[in-house]
Order: C-alpha cells, then structure tokens, then sequence
C-alpha cells in the first residue's frame, strides 16, 4: 500500500505516502486524546487546513526539530515563515505538486484566527493525489457545503470528515457529506476530544453503511488505515 493514514486523535493526523512523512494539524500538547508526543513525530513536511491553535498545535516546533516545509493558505504560511519556519503557501482552488503529490486547497466553511490573533486567511481542506494515482479529501474543520459535490466528482479513495458538531458538521451533516463526496472510504474525525463534541462514531458508522455504498472506518487514537 502506498498511502496509510494514522489518527492521533481530534483532528491530528499522520500520512505516510510512498515514504514521505507527512503531518497534518499537529495539535498533540494539550490535546487529551493524542497518542504520540511532538518530539516524536516524523515529518518531511506539515499541512495545516486553518489557523485555530488546535490544529496549529506543535506545528512550529515540529518544522524547526524536523526542516519539515509547512503548507497552507498563504496567510497561514507568511505567519510560519515569521517564526522561522520553511513554507509554501497556496490559495483556496490552487494546487501545486509537491514531494509526495499533487495537493488542491478546497473550501471550507470554518474560520481561522492564528493562536496569536493574527489574521489566518481562509480555512481549507486538503485534496491529495499521489502520483500512483490515490485520491483522498482531507475535509478539516468544515460546515456541509453543496459543492463537496463536485469534490467528490474527482473520484475520492477516501474523505476523512469531523462529525463533533458545534464547532464543525455533527453527525447528520457528515453524513449528507459522504453522499455527496462519494468516496470508497471514509474516516470520522473531530470529535471526542472534549464533552462538547462527544459522539458516537459506531452509530454514524452504521448509518453510512446503511444509507450509501462507501465503507466507513472508525479508528481509536493511534490506529492507523492504509489504501
């Protein structure tokens, strides 16, 4: 398999595709249901979908042990570069080809001040093609919109979408997500992590296997799914 996918909890990820590390919204310090520790974390570069601290996280400590390159809207790039840190930044509807891919930043309904106030641009997701030719979305903090229609048009190997609520879409609304992105799979993420976004994944589960043909995969902190 060329593409796993690792949950560190809420909405923390880890990417391993063809070989190349990949960490995306490394929030771990602080974050209750993280399973790895910044110090360990291996990374060649660092995705970052909005500029809200939980998903900023040890981001810049992590690029500065690692030279990992941190990628985001371009906002969110300038401010990393300011501490110091290797970015690239891109705009919503933009992609550029990268190390491990061709990545797409898509829309995303959410907001995104940076940990120290400054103005973070627009919220993204993530649209990653490897070049064996996986696609996979990386919703992050993201309301339903209509047009993951035609994110889902590309043809998706996998969506990975919160459900918490509150803060993001809540069960019903990933839902009405995953019929229409389509993908093969999907992974629920974004909830848990404190009373206010607790939620039963199992159940969405049941529900995405009843009412559509795309296989859900719920993970505990620290498992991982491979394509």
């Amino acid at each position: 398999m060329s593409v796993s996918l690792t949950w560190y909890g809420h909405a923390a990820l880890g990417l391993d595709i063809n070989g190349i590390k990949v960490a995306v919204d490394p929030f771990l310090s602080g974050n209750p249901a993280a399973t790895i520790k910044p110090e360990q974390v291996q990374a060649d570069y660092i995705l970052i979908t909005h500029g809200h601290g939980d998903h900023v996280g040890d981001a810049v400590a992590i690029a500065k042990r690692t030279g990992a390159k941190v990628i985001s809207v371009n906002e969110i790039a300038v401010w990393f570069q300011k501490q110091g840190v290797e970015a690239h930044g891109q705009h919503l509807g933009g992609g550029h080809q990268h190390a491990f891919g061709y990545l797409k930043l898509t829309l995303a309904l959410h907001g995104s001040g940076l940990p120290d106030g400054s103005y973070g641009g627009n919220p993204c997701g993530l649209l990653i093609t490897t070049k064996n030719g996986e696609k996979f979305y990386l919703a992050g903090d993201t309301g339903l919109f209509g047009d993951m229609r035609l994110i889902g048009e590309e043809g998706l190997d996998l969506a990975v979408l919160p459900i918490g609520d509150n803060y993001t879409m809540g069960p019903d609304d990933a839902l009405r997500a995953v019929k229409l992105l389509g993908p093969k799979h999907v992974i629920p993420i974004h909830y848990d992590t404190w009373d206010v976004i607790a939620q039963d994944p199992q159940a969405w589960a049941k529900r995405v296997r009843a009412e559509t043909a795309t296989e859900p995969h719920v993970l505990k902190p620290g498992e991982s799914f491979s394509l």
